[in-house]
């Protein structure tokens, strides 16, 4: 396989990638559920459009969420918040959905990220 895809694309671990992958999946699961039960019709470019834009999403979501998580961890570090469960489950929904909707946008960058640290460490 050429180096570039196997430096960015394969270097996330598998278990991180098909978490965050299957947790990814909810919002297409609620998009469906709400097409599904819509009265309105799309035109055949706009669900082919839409089509399109869920699948890269979704399969690009674990490296955007990486990005997400590399940022969060480097401004908070290894300190610990008590906060309100339900508070902490908003946002962490929030930056699910955040991190997804902009999965085209965020991923490139950890993609990068990840060849360049695989590159370094001379990862075939």
């Amino acid at each position: 396989m050429h180096p570039i895809i196997t430096r960015s694309f394969g270097g996330l671990t598998r278990a991180y990638y098909i978490r965050n992958f299957l947790f990814g999946l909810i919002f297409p699961a609620m998009l469906l559920f709400v097409f599904s039960h819509g009265k309105a019709h799309m035109a055949m470019s706009v669900e082919a459009f839409l089509t399109v834009f869920v699948a890269a999403n979704c399969f690009l979501y674990p490296y955007s969420r990486f990005v997400y998580e590399s940022v969060v961890d480097y401004i908070v570090g290894r300190n610990l918040f008590f906060v309100n469960a339900i508070l902490m489950l908003f946002v962490k929904l929030m930056t699910m959905l955040f991190c997804w909707y902009l999965a085209i946008v965020i991923a490139p960058i950890g993609l990068a990220y990840l060849y360049f640290r695989n590159r370094s460490l001379n990862v075939a």
